[in-house]
């Protein structure tokens, strides 16, 4: 009982955790990535679909993105979501494929997606902070309908917090790492 409130909370932490490794591999850093594309939903054919499903993205260069669609008549659906996306870029097409040149980003910006980022991080760690909580009330109705004892309740709550702290710690590692990864000219 007690190990199944351990599991479920250290699956739910490691969700948080690598939701906010997919959310920061989203933002901007400077350099061209495929995975800044990730998050753009074209209106294909009347559905929105993932840019990842109907073309390929490569970064030949630091500063340009490469988008080939497979179907040459979605290129101004993609042209239009690239732009209307909060990349804050101005993607150019030849009839073939869309280049989307990524400028230097300012001081300002990058101070910008700093707080972008932190604010994703601090979003995490509430969510983690949440399972904690749910992991505590779980302990307490067991002890409650006399399950485990009031000892092993304060054990298990001591462990679900060195678990916390564990993820948490992961997550500022994760935020100083892109904090790093941004500000870098």
């Amino acid at each position: 009982m007690v190990q199944d409130v351990f599991t479920q909370s250290e699956d739910k932490m490691k969700k948080a955790v690598a939701a906010i490794k997919s959310e920061f591999a989203g933002v901007r850093t400077g350099r061209a990535s495929a995975s800044l594309f990730d998050r753009i939903s074209v209106d294909y054919y009347g559905t929105k679909t993932p840019l990842k499903q109907i073309a390929s993205v490569s970064t030949p260069e630091a500063q340009l993105a490469i988008i080939q669609p497979w179907d040459k008549s979605a290129i101004s659906a993609i042209e239009k979501a690239i732009m209307t996306s909060d990349l804050g870029v101005n993607p150019s097409n030849d009839g073939n494929v869309i280049r989307v040149p990524f400028p230097p980003l300012s001081e300002e910006r990058r101070k910008d997606f700093v707080k972008v980022v932190k604010k994703m991080a601090e979003d995490g760690k509430v969510a983690i902070r949440n399972v904690r909580h749910e992991a505590r009330d779980d302990l307490k109705d067991l002890e409650d309908e006399k399950m485990i004892s009031e000892d092993d309740r304060k054990r298990a709550e001591k462990k679900v917090d060195e678990l916390t702290d564990k993820y948490v710690k992961e997550i500022d590692a994760l935020l100083q790492h892109k904090e790093k990864e941004i500000m870098e000219v």
